[in-house]
Order: C-alpha cells, then structure tokens, then sequence
C-alpha cells in the first residue's frame, strides 16, 4: 500500500602533454534518502509502472533510490580534501525534518537508450528546495559550489530506451529526517555513504 504524504554532468577530461586525463571512477553528491519502508514502496512503483508502460529498463537497486541534493563530481580516485571540505559545509545546515511528495512520473533526455525514467516532486517540493539551496550557499562559500541546471526534485526509478511524457501517480512520500555524501563508485553499482546530517530542530 503506497503511504499518502502532505543532473549530474561528468568531469570532462582534460589532457596534459597528449595525456588523458584518468577516466573517472569515483562520484561524490549530496542526497536524501528515503527510509528502508519508503525505499520499499518506490521499488514497488517502480516495478509496477515498468510494465504496465512496457519500459524494459532494470529497475535501480532499492539502497540506491535517493533525491540528488548536489552533485561535486566524478574524479579518480576520491579526494579527500574535497570530502573534509563538503563534510564541514554540510555541518552548518540547521534545518527541521519536512515532508516529502511525490506525484508524477515522466522521462528526462539523456543518452539515447538510456533515459532516466523518474519520480517528480509535487508542487514547489518546498523542503527539498530550501535545502538544497540552504546547502549550496554552503558549498559556495567553501569553494565547492559548481554550475548546475535548475533544481527539479526527483528519484530515478530507472533507465530505458523510450522516453515517458509526464503523468500522475497516486502520490507517496516520507519524512526527510537526514541528508547524507555519498560516494559513488562508478561502474560497480555500489555507494558508500560518507557522512549523515540530522535534519532537526
């Protein structure tokens, strides 16, 4: 039963002497995660709606469901600077725990046969959007903020070949309760989480 509720661009390599640059293995981004019974229910929704629309894409991994908050790029290696850095920005966010919602579904460009198949928040996504502002002015300051597209509020379900126009679902959400850094290790479906912030008060 669904519970009722109230982009990232790879680091372009450069190239020193005729060398390239090492191929990114390693991506860094901030997120909200949604607990293990709402990460259920997306898992569920996205299986659902795969095939009653005839998507073929894999679904993503339930653990790795999240919305993006900030994305500080893919590198080789991880580096760990940067890490203490995002880690200290990240320490300054004073901020409550806010509700989540989620009411459509639609399909972003991207590579072609690989088009993320994604969740779209509801309305402004107000809590979503102050903290993801909130923590960008942070970032900024510290030196780490980058030049990012229009924040729209969404969890990728999967990726396919065709493309989805927008349409409502029956909303679902949770109650954002933390944020966390994640670091990404590109290629082997696997994340790590580097840090966790409280969203309380």
């Amino acid at each position: 039963m669904v519970a009722p509720c109230f982009v990232p661009v790879p680091m372009q390599q450069t190239s020193l002497d005729g060398l390239a640059a090492p191929h990114p293995t390693d991506r860094l981004f901030f997120a909200v995660m949604p607990p293990p019974a709402s990460a259920a229910q997306l898992a569920e929704l996205a299986a659902d709606l795969r095939g009653r629309l005839g998507l073929k894409g894999r679904p993503r991994p339930t653990s790795h469901l999240h919305v993006t908050l900030h994305h500080l790029g893919d590198f080789a290696g991880v580096p760990q600077q940067r890490v203490d850095d995002a880690r200290a920005a990240a320490a300054g966010i004073a901020m409550g725990a806010f509700e989540t919602c989620f009411d459509r579904v639609a399909s972003f460009a991207g590579r072609p046969g690989k088009h993320p198949f994604v969740l779209l928040g509801a309305g402004a996504a107000t809590g979503l959007a102050m903290l993801h502002a909130g923590l960008g002015a942070r970032l900024a300051v510290a030196g780490l903020g980058r030049r990012e597209r229009a924040f729209v509020p969404h969890v990728t379900l999967l990726y396919d070949a065709r493309r989805v126009p927008a349409q409502p679902v029956e909303p679902l959400g949770w109650t954002a309760r933390e944020f966390v850094l994640v670091h990404s290790l590109l290629g082997r479906t696997e994340y790590r989480v580097l840090g966790r912030w409280e969203l309380v008060g």
